[in-house]
């Protein structure tokens, strides 16, 4: 049984108290404080935990000063402690924070900025909504899609994850078997290209969503909306590009919304194009974005299409008192502005494929490397135990997660067989620093 069977990806890679095995003294007891303060829910990453004190660019420090290569974390997308961001986030701290019930300009300022960015109908004449986090921006994307369809079901793929809200928690089987899954909920296989043909995967994916909307129906729930992360992150990394278009279409015949997650794949991360979504030549219903957004300030947003939206508006109100706040706003809007200045989404193709490259000339040479995929700087590395029959090897993922803390680079495991390699860096990621995670992994490679 894989530790995402028993309980979920944010599982896979964690340490696990009960066997602590030889930690540093210190480190220990750090990690019982943490567990007696915290509690038990809280989770640590690698078998031997990292404690941070600092940050710069693409490097984590740790209490002795000590530097780790950050291959993993897409919350800060433009580096950690970006100049730009903490200096527009000090200033407006210094002149207001406060709620959008009055009139700012930065707000304003800033949904007129990024709304085009969609293009389709959101492009056009789209609204932007503030929440503070991904969880809360899907929290209100179907409670919007719910109001407008007048139905309740929700597709997503197998192991997605969308939130830990009580309503998202319910459609994000990621978080393992013993987290609920809502009796409107319905799964559907995410497009797995290494077992499939590719050219196939948007219409089995779309005949899926269509026997899945149909189960809906017949229980009375009917599909209020389809839900997809178009990197499709919790489910092992998927890149492949127009898959989605099918899927649409499907959606939109059974009466559903289509709503793209772009809390992962957007702002650039692909490369190819600002939001995940447009890899795939559909115009969705309603798009929700987070994490990268603020480049770890909490900030979050729903952006949905007039049509959409216009019923719920009129019917209900809303308000969040932190959502786009006047400094949240000031943090997305340095963070797009470096995103466009600094020209990360072209550094994210030109890095991406440098890494693709690197690694599969490592798969030339170690067997246990199955398949490598991705878009930009989202890159997923499957490891197998036998590369004819394809076989999941979470030992080796884990085992390989771990050898590269130990030499300071962090990178995790996703996956619903948690054997998939996920590098994910700040989209400041370099040539050198691409250099050092293979030069790295090639180390831990050869060392099996």
């Amino acid at each position: 049984m894989t530790p995402n069977q028993t309980t979920g990806a944010t599982m896979v890679n964690a340490f696990d108290p009960g066997q602590p095995g030889a930690l540093d003294p210190a480190l220990a007891r750090m990690i019982e404080r943490r567990g007696r303060l915290l509690g038990p829910a809280y989770r640590l990453f690698y078998q031997t935990p990292v404690e941070v004190c600092r940050a710069q660019g693409t490097r984590l420090y740790d209490s002795q000063g000590r530097d780790y290569l950050d291959a993993y974390n897409n919350v800060v997308s433009v580096g950690h402690c970006h100049p730009q961001v903490i200096a527009a986030v000090h200033a407006q701290m210094q002149l207001l924070c406060t709620h959008t019930r009055y009139l700012q300009d930065g707000i304003l300022d800033y949904a007129e900025a990024l709304l085009p960015s969609f293009g389709g109908r959101i492009g056009a004449e789209g609204h932007l909504m503030f929440t503070c986090t991904g969880s809360e921006a899907n929290d209100l994307a179907i409670r919007i899609a719910r109001h407008h369809t007048g139905r309740n079901g929700i597709i997503v793929t197998e192991e997605a994850y969308h939130g830990n809200s009580e309503l998202t928690a319910g459609f994000s089987p990621s978080l393992g078997r013993g987290a609920r899954l809502g009796t409107w909920v319905r799964r559907v296989p995410a497009p797995d290209s290494y077992r499939h043909d590719p050219a196939a995967l948007g219409h089995m994916m779309a005949a899926a969503v269509t026997r899945a909307a149909e189960e809906l129906a017949r229980h009375g729930d009917g599909l209020a909306a389809f839900v997809a992360d178009s990197l499709f992150s919790s489910d092992g990394i998927f890149t492949t590009p127009e898959v989605l278009g099918p899927v649409a279409a499907a959606v939109r015949a059974a009466g559903g919304l289509f709503l793209a997650d772009e809390v992962q794949a957007g702002f650039g991360r692909s490369g190819e194009r600002f939001w995940g979504f447009q890899r795939h030549g559909i115009d969705p219903d309603i798009v929700t974005m987070g994490k990268p957004m603020g480049n770890g300030f909490p900030v979050a947003a729903v952006a949905v299409a007039r049509e959409v939206v216009a019923e719920f508006g009129r019917d209900l109100r809303y308000f969040n008192t932190f959502g786009g706040n006047g400094v949240a706003i000031a943090a997305a809007r340095a963070t797009r502005e470096v995103i466009l200045t600094e020209d990360l989404q072209g550094n994210a193709q030109r890095i991406g494929t440098l890494l693709r490259a690197g690694l599969a000339a490592l798969a030339e040479r170690f067997e246990g490397i199955g398949d490598i995929r991705g878009a930009g700087l989202y890159i997923g590395v499957e490891m197998v135990s036998d590369r004819a029959r394809r076989t999941p090897d979470a030992q080796a993922a884990a085992a390989i997660v771990n050898g590269l803390r130990e030499r300071r680079v962090l990178i995790s495991a996703t996956g619903p067989g948690a054997n998939v390699l996920k590098i994910r860096p700040p989209l400041v990621f370099s040539a050198a620093d691409a250099d050092q995670l293979l030069s790295t992994l090639e180390a831990v490679l050869r060392k099996r």
